[in-house]
């Protein structure tokens, strides 16, 4: 049952829910997805999500961007609207730093 509480994950935490059909959705701007982005993640971008999300929602979403603000805020306004939800703290930014792979 969703909520409204988000919770922050860490990435090696986000592979394994990805893992386990986690979909992984990417809000950053076109610009940022273009200098490298998470095999498999969905590219969202921020401003387009009420209208874009819908096709997601099948499974729970953890939402990333590049530091894990953005996807906070995205991840909260999802989780009001009853969906199952998680965000990536630290973004792409700390999935690279933890040495996850990302593809340019």
């Amino acid at each position: 049952m969703a909520s409204d509480t988000v919770r922050d994950v860490q990435p090696g935490e986000a592979q394994g829910l990805i893992d386990q059909g986690w979909r992984l959705v990417d809000v950053r701007t076109d610009a940022e997805w273009a200098q490298g982005r998470v095999a498999g993640a969905h590219h969202v971008p921020m401003d387009q999500v009420v209208e874009q999300i819908g096709a997601h929602t099948e499974h729970p979403l953890l939402i990333m961007c590049a530091s894990g603000g953005r996807s906070y805020r995205v991840a909260q306004y999802l989780a009001a609207q009853g969906i199952e939800v998680a965000n990536l703290d630290g973004g792409i930014h700390a999935w690279e730093d933890a040495g996850l792979p990302v593809e340019r």
